[in-house]
């Protein structure tokens, strides 16, 4: 859902084919007071925008010979049904090339199509977990944490998104379509990146650290008086620089002027900086680290994020529309281009609010074909 989100908001038309019944997300908070406008989750107001609605019943044989009709018309099928079910369907990509060779299928799933592990079922932190991201992060190897940001369903997404643009490209050299196998678990060990790198050097496995690093000190979160920030210093000329923002005569001493030094005395360095720093306010160690070009950030609130000048500047928060036309605000679209910047962002729709337009129109039915469907409860 969050990949044909992506692709819905950099202007692809986007057909949501779901049961007669509704899908699952729109469920989701939908009845929660503080989570949902009229009646839309914040999951499926969010994740759907951009989008048309379409439903069919797959599991009748007029349903799927009238999916297979949609797929003559259209470039990408995604689908995020679990291990086994497109090919009970009917609609996996073997099934599909059949009616059109061009088009491209995509399957985001736990663990992938293939493998000893195939069909097991997945959710976001079982990914997680099984990828070895859990394994570093947290405060100690006693307490590890989940990414408080589900990675490893939005990972699959944004992963899926490369995969149909690279076949997308290819298909024009080729003229054929193929199918885009996507693993949340691939996903969540591609993340490890140079970390797996490393283990494979070392033959060890790292733990959790909290917000330090493993390379450079000080590089942390650190308490003022109001809050705490973020120091991260990579370089020699970035440590010179911060002792003359924070002037402790602990800190004159020519071991911590350079690298190796500051990682054997990191403790130390750390817990001083903490006492200097909660001596003022956060706003006041910024503007001073910030004048002396020093990487540092405030530990934002989700408030504080989605109100920075920078944030807003971007058109990274933006109107998510009710089809009745209510609103709330929600994220934008972080792909910025330059030609094409006309960023539009309509109403998640509502079950089945599109299924006359896009039979009309794109299938050629006609108005008594239509309602002949619905009555058999083939459509919605």
């Amino acid at each position: 859902t969050n990949g044909s989100m992506i692709l819905a908001d950099l202007g692809a038309e986007t057909i949501k084919v779901e049961p007669c019944y509704g899908e699952g997300t729109r469920k989701l908070l939908a009845t929660d007071p503080k989570n949902s406008l009229d009646g839309m989750g914040a999951y499926y107001i969010t994740l759907n925008r951009n989008k048309k609605s379409v439903a069919v019943d797959l599991k009748t044989a007029q349903g799927l010979e009238l999916f297979k009709s949609l797929v003559t018309e259209v470039d990408i099928v995604i689908s995020n049904f679990g291990a086994g079910v497109p090919e009970r369907l009917g609609i996996d990509y073997s099934s599909l090339c059949e009616v059109n060779p061009r088009i491209i299928t995509c399957t985001v799933s736990g663990f992938g199509s293939d493998g000893p592990g195939s069909k097991r079922p997945a959710f976001d932190q079982v990914a997680q977990a099984m990828g070895g991201g859990m394994s570093i992060t947290g405060p100690d190897s006693k307490h590890m944490v989940r990414a408080g940001i589900p990675i490893g369903d939005l990972g699959g997404g944004m992963f899926g998104v490369m995969g149909i643009l690279a076949a997308l490209y290819e298909r024009e050299r080729s003229g054929f379509g193929q199918h885009v196998d996507i693993s949340m678990l691939d996903c969540q060990i591609s993340m490890l990146n140079y970390m797996a790198t490393m283990h494979f050097l070392s033959g060890e496995d790292p733990y959790p650290i909290g917000n330090s690093h493993f390379v450079h000190v000080p590089y942390n979160t650190f308490t003022c008086s109001d809050g705490f920030v973020v120091i991260a210093v990579i370089t020699d000329n970035f440590w010179q620089n911060l002792k003359e923002v924070v002037r402790c005569p602990e800190f004159d001493n020519a071991k911590y002027d350079f690298q190796p030094g500051r990682w054997e005395e990191r403790e130390i360095i750390n817990s001083t900086l903490n006492k200097v720093l909660s001596g003022n306010t956060c706003q006041h160690w910024l503007t001073e680290l910030e004048a002396k070009r020093i990487p540092c950030a405030p530990v934002n609130t989700l408030s504080d994020a989605l109100a920075d000048p920078q944030v807003l500047h971007r058109n990274m928060v933006v109107d998510l529309k009710h089809p009745n036309g209510s609103s709330t605000k929600g994220p934008g679209n972080p792909i910025k281009l330059s030609r094409s910047k006309d960023e539009k962002f309509t109403a998640a729709p509502e079950l089945g609010q599109h299924t006359d337009e896009i039979m009309t129109q794109l299938l050629n039915l006609s108005v008594e074909q239509i309602e002949q469907m619905k009555r058999k409860g083939i459509i919605k």
